[in-house]
């Protein structure tokens, strides 16, 4: 469906966010569809504090949905896994495509697993639920906060300020960092988080242009999924 309307698409401005608006913006290009990339800094990106001590919700969303409730873009796209479970006044996700990889991911320095990081040894992440599944099942380690993008986080642990960090497989695979893997962690041991490597696209509820023009990317099995978890 082609359209001479250029559509104004809102993403956050970090690497990994970058990649999946382009994601979107190719696919679209594929049906002729113009988009012009808007970042946008949200809370969550300019807060300095941990993530899993932050205060609300919506910490890397809301000035994304309120950018499109005042009609400054057109269309957001959200890491899923952000987005609130009750959906915005005016807002509906009009498209959930279909999901990447699940998995979170333990990148290590010298240790060839898990169960191999020695006693004491560091690990970064900035999700309580990661932290609360690693120190259930290895109590003997340091789960310790860690801030930034993607790439903050890996120089932080080639510095030695952390011996192994827990990761998004997604997000590394995305960013072509799959070698950095060293171990996918099993569901048994790190219960991944609730729509973990899927993306989610709002669009306003009385704009059905916009809506026709995306509505193909959703994928019935990747919405069926998320929506039961």
């Amino acid at each position: 469906m082609a359209s001479a309307r250029k559509l104004r698409l809102g993403t956050r401005a970090s690497q990994l966010a970058r990649w999946q608006a382009e994601w979107v913006m190719r696919q679209l290009g594929r049906r002729d569809v113009p988009v012009e990339l808007v970042p946008i800094s949200t809370r969550g990106d300019r807060q300095r504090t941990p993530i899993g001590m932050a205060d609300g919700t919506g910490l890397f969303t809301k000035e994304l949905q309120l950018a499109l409730l005042e009609g400054r873009i057109d269309l957001a796209v959200h890491s899923l896994k952000d987005l609130p479970t009750e959906a915005a006044d005016g807002l509906e996700l009009t498209a959930v495509p279909r999901r990447g990889p699940v998995a979170d991911a333990l990148v290590c320095l010298s240790a060839g697993s898990l169960d191999e990081l020695p006693a004491g040894a560091t690990v970064g992440t900035g999700s309580l639920r990661r932290r609360a599944q690693l120190l259930h099942g290895r109590p003997d380690l340091k789960a310790e906060p860690i801030r930034g993008n993607v790439d903050t986080r890996l120089r932080k642990l080639e510095e030695g300020r952390y011996d192994a960090l827990v990761l998004a497989q997604a997000g590394l695979q995305r960013l072509g960092l799959a070698d950095r893997i060293t171990q996918l962690l099993p569901a048994d041991v790190m219960l991944p988080a609730v729509g973990q490597g899927a993306l989610g696209i709002e669009a306003r509820c009385d704009d059905p242009t916009v809506q026709a023009l995306i509505r193909w990317l959703d994928d019935p099995a990747t919405r069926a999924a998320v929506t039961a978890e």
